[in-house]
């Protein structure tokens, strides 16, 4: 088709938008000369292989007429099932009725936009805030305002009330937020819950690392501190199993979960149902909390040696999260440098991150980068590190003499 015909035919929605900074970088992620920190990858030793072919042998040989047929809506009843007991666990009062499977989270998170937003509304997020949302928000012409501090959520909300523009729902991760890698403390989490219930608000709960926490305590879920059902959870087996299935669900009161059904509906009517019997049985068979295990001490591994790599590399001015758990932490430049450029300078090295802007709704940011320690083996990142450290530096110096 003439590039001139598609122009004008494609819809408003397309038109907004915007390329992944992260899928992008995946293309040069891939050249072998290049260390990446880029994409949220999870260590690929953490694959547990043996397991799943004794799994997947067992699921073809007791369930291969329904796993290989079209599946329910809704998900595998056996999966929902079990992700309902392990919220039972942390004391919730859900069942399998309170889930849908997703193809991925970052369905979930489009499926929501699809039920919840029309084009201008406005909802408010973190600052920054995970790439991927902000791209459904921008597809479905969503406009999110950024909360640059947790204790100025109640602040910015009145206003947009106030201004006629009431927020549809506050989208937050409270646990290794991405990119920044920070947690919530109980003071924040219950004050995203007092702000939706005097604005009355609806909250979506990202929460696709919770379970990789390798250090500090743990925090209450929103969900489960939420007395009034306003609260929708999405969760993924992208960073705690396998990536490659591409299986997310939402956890939700009844009611939002049965109108979901039908926005799915309209997408792919189900997610992949033979992976959905695999995790089912991986997990009714422990191996799926095993798992877990092993990659919470790989993670702190590799976190503990990015960290001492920075320290020991970093120019000074240079700051970093430290984060408790999940895949990333975040690095702040010196006021008045770009991570852009900076960006142009380190490819020369053969090393990558995410710029920082990426993840700012507002456009702010421009000195921030998003660095993940969970995916590259600890002397390869080492020397990334020292390559990025090299290219800071250089960049500085650059500055320095413009300057003079």
């Amino acid at each position: 088709m003439l590039d001139e015909t598609l122009k004008s035919i494609i819809s408003d929605n397309a038109k907004n938008m915007r390329r992944s900074a992260i899928r992008d970088l995946l293309k040069m992620a891939t050249r072998p000369d290049v260390i990446s920190f880029g994409g949220g990858f999870p260590d690929i030793t953490a694959f547990p292989v043996d397991q799943l072919k004794e799994v997947v042998m067992e699921v073809l040989e007791e369930n291969a007429l329904q796993a290989l047929q079209y599946g329910e809506t809704l998900g595998v009843k056996e999966l929902r099932e079990v992700l309902a007991q392990r919220y039972r666990d942390q004391g919730m009062e859900v069942t399998y009725e309170n889930f849908i499977i997703t193809t991925s989270s970052q369905q979930a998170i489009d499926m929501l936009c699809q039920l919840l937003i029309n084009p201008g509304d406005t909802l408010v997020c973190g600052l920054p805030s995970y790439l991927g949302a902000l791209q459904a928000f921008y597809a479905h012409r969503a406009n999110p305002v950024g909360i640059p501090k947790d204790e100025e959520l109640h602040s910015v909300v009145r206003a947009l009330v106030t201004a006629g523009k009431k927020p549809k729902f506050i989208y937050a991760i409270p646990d290794f937020q991405n990119p920044s890698g920070v947690t919530m403390d109980m003071e924040q989490r219950n004050n995203v819950l007092e702000v939706a219930r005097e604005f009355d608000l609806l909250v979506v709960e990202d929460s696709p690392y919770r379970e990789i926490r390798f250090s500090g305590e743990p925090m209450p879920l929103i969900y489960s501190l939420d007395k009034e059902e306003r609260t929708v959870l999405l969760g993924t087996f992208s960073k705690t199993f396998v990536p490659g299935f591409r299986l997310g669900w939402i956890m939700a009161p009844v009611n939002i979960i049965e109108r979901l059904e039908i926005v799915k509906q309209s997408m792919d009517l189900c997610a992949p149902v033979f992976n959905q019997f695999i995790a089912a049985r991986f997990m009714k068979k422990g191996y799926y909390d095993k798992n877990i295990e092993r990659v919470k001490i790989n993670y702190r591994n590799k976190r503990d040696s990015m960290i001492a790599a920075f320290e020991k590399y970093m120019p000074e001015g240079v700051t970093w999260t430290n984060p408790e758990g999940g895949l990333f932490l975040f690095v702040t430049l010196p006021e008045g440098y770009d991570s852009t450029e900076l960006f142009k300078i380190a490819v020369k090295e053969n090393v990558a991150f995410v710029i920082g802007e990426a993840f700012h709704c507002d456009g702010s940011g421009k000195n921030t980068l998003r660095i993940n320690f969970s995916y590259m083996e600890e002397s390869r990142a080492e020397e990334g590190i020292r390559r990025l450290a090299g290219a800071i530096g250089r960049m500085m110096e650059e500055k320095k003499i413009k300057g003079q």
